[in-house]
């Protein structure tokens, strides 16, 4: 059974040593032009591609590119305006260090597919990086166990114990911002728009406890009672993952309830453009008929005259890339600051 074009065989049709073939990928400029020409013509006569890469990230112990993890479909990453800033801001740092990016998705950890997860975690176990970002990732994701196997170092947006590098946000603190200012306009009975993992059109009615909730969106629950008050009247409504139609579907549940809502929360501006929606299609006035508030300060929040929760989305991805690739870099946790927004979508509530 003949084996398929090699190293080796391609340098004794070249008539040059194994390590000539070698450098005639990796280190061109060891050659004459000559040599490397000769070696390359060789190599295309007999189909060799190069030296696999794999095996070459174990020898030089760098595979030159840094993975980013996240629990959502992969054209989430170029969708979403919140992942896009974010990837800019990592890809900056990536480009001014000569590293590649690879984007991970994952199956979340609450995915009715466990085999779904299995490969998902295989892709991490197989991937070729030599540092992980993990954005929004559960912190009891079977990724991190892999992860810690090989010895990456990884940075998280989250809170995950037994990490050592995060860049976070105050998330309990942003939104008690939004329920007090909430409150001071007169609003004790809210709704509150979350997401979910969940990515079909389904409607699920929570109760504020009583089910299990991404991280962050328990964290922002949390801030948006406190800052609300004990007295508050709070529906929490998921209608699926962040998006838009998501957003809008959710809010439905809530505008046509008999008791409904004077004002609404959602936990992403994406959301609160989809409750936007929902008003619109039922004649009511943001901020005079009901209120309505964002989170992120993404660019159509402006045009929507979104009140928002504004946060460094950008610099979030930089830093993040600075900690797995500037080696002057040195620290190791970072909580940057958040702004309350405030425009015309929320006002005084109406009785």
């Amino acid at each position: 059974m003949s084996r398929g074009p090699s190293l080796k065989s391609v340098a004794r049709a070249a008539g040059v040593s194994v390590s000539s073939v070698s450098n005639a990928y990796n280190k061109p400029e060891q050659l004459s032009d000559a040599v490397r020409a000769r070696i390359l013509q060789v190599a295309r006569e007999q189909g060799y591609a190069g030296p696999d890469a794999a095996a070459r990230s174990l020898r030089s112990r760098r595979a030159g590119a840094i993975g980013l993890l996240f629990t959502e479909q992969l054209s989430y990453a170029f969708s979403d305006p919140y992942s896009v800033g974010l990837l800019a801001g990592v890809a900056e740092v990536a480009e001014q260090f000569r590293s590649g990016l690879l984007l991970i998705p994952v199956a979340p950890i609450d995915s009715t597919d466990p085999e779904a997860i299995d490969i998902s975690v295989q892709a991490v176990r197989q991937a070729l990086v030599d540092g992980v970002i993990a954005y929004c990732v559960d912190p009891e994701h079977p990724a991190y166990k892999v992860i810690h196997s090989r010895g990456l170092p990884v940075v998280a947006t989250n809170d995950v114990p037994g990490l050592d590098h995060h860049v976070l946000i105050d998330e309990v603190g942003s939104t008690r911002m939004v329920g007090q200012h909430l409150r001071k306009l007169g609003h004790r009975r809210v709704g509150v728009v979350l997401t979910s993992h969940s990515h079909g059109s389904e409607l699920n009615v929570i109760e504020a406890d009583a089910s299990h909730l991404l991280d962050f969106e328990e964290h922002r629950l949390q801030g948006f009672r406190e800052g609300l008050g004990k007295t508050a009247e709070i529906v929490a409504v998921t209608g699926g993952h962040n998006s838009i139609e998501s957003g809008r579907i959710a809010a439905a549940e809530l505008l046509d309830r008999a008791d409904r809502p004077t004002a609404i929360m959602a936990t992403s501006d994406v959301m609160a453009l989809g409750v936007l929606q929902a008003l619109d299609e039922r004649r009511l006035v943001p901020g005079k008929d009901i209120s309505v508030t964002g989170f992120d300060n993404i660019p159509q929040a402006a045009g929507a005259g979104l009140t928002t929760v504004s946060q460094l989305i950008a610099e979030r991805g930089r830093l993040m890339g600075r900690m797995l690739l500037d080696p002057d870099y040195t620290e190791t946790r970072v909580v940057l600051p958040t702004e309350l927004i405030v425009r015309a979508s929320t006002g005084p509530a109406r009785n």
